[in-house]
């Protein structure tokens, strides 16, 4: 999955939201300051960290200062219910690499998402990669658009190649078929949810874009040898042995 977030926040219900709201990107909750520096004190593959600044004990400001020392590489979007001038300026001082106001707009933090992933991929400008980075960018792209329907034209458009180019490209440098990809990422997203969320298998694959729940049964069950309900089963029996 592309994206790897790391939401500190002390509302528990925002999290539970931004995860619903946000279900493209693998994300990592912490519920204070000193829960997230533990995080990232450890072994980590996180792309950015998305910070509040009013929260018990340590601020989100001070927190900042703490996480640029310890993982300059990660970017951090600050965000505050509390906006002032002083703080926005406090917060870019601290190298905040962007800076959004609560309540925000969906749409609107997607976008500073976005903007953070892309600059940490180095893929701002597909037009001047090589074919192994526009290779995978296409991958990053359909990993982070797995609940839309995406096409190999919609794909190639970003990275400004013939549909048809792509396509065979994408065969030598993968070893899969872009339609096959494009499924192998379906059914890792759809894993993930029947082991982390009490969706239904009807409710899943609405979700994943399939008009027909039979039809991604089917596919579920030609990549994964077995259906979503006795997968599902078999994680929590396995969970329970723990």
């Amino acid at each position: 999955m592309r994206g790897k977030i790391l939401l500190v926040d002390d509302n528990k219900d925002l999290r539970t939201d931004f995860k619903l709201w946000y279900e493209e990107y693998d994300i990592t909750e912490a519920s204070c300051a000193q829960e997230a520096l533990a995080i990232l004190k450890r072994p980590n593959e996180l792309d950015l960290v998305i910070l509040d600044v009013q929260m018990p004990g340590m601020d989100g400001l001070a927190a900042l200062e703490k996480i640029k020392t310890l993982a300059p590489d990660k970017s951090v979007i600050i965000m505050t219910g509390f906006s002032t001038k002083d703080v926005a300026i406090h917060a870019l001082i601290a190298k905040a690499d962007n800076y959004i106001e609560k309540p925000f707009d969906i749409k609107t933090m997607r976008e500073a998402i976005e903007k953070e992933l892309l600059k940490r991929s180095g893929s701002a400008r597909p037009d001047d990669m090589d074919i192994a980075g526009k290779i995978e960018h296409v991958r990053w792209f359909l990993e982070g658009n797995c609940f839309k329907k995406i096409t190999l034209k919609d794909a190639a458009l970003t990275v400004y190649m013939s549909p048809k180019y792509l396509s065979r490209l994408f065969r030598e440098k993968t070893g899969m078929g872009f339609n096959e990809y494009k499924l192998k990422v379906k059914m890792a997203q759809a894993k993930k949810m029947l082991r982390s969320t009490g969706s239904s298998v009807k409710q899943i694959s609405a979700k994943l874009g399939y008009a027909n729940t039979e039809s991604f049964i089917r596919q579920f069950e030609k990549i994964a040898k077995t259906t979503p309900s006795c997968y599902r089963k078999s994680c929590k029996e396995r969970k329970h042995r723990r």
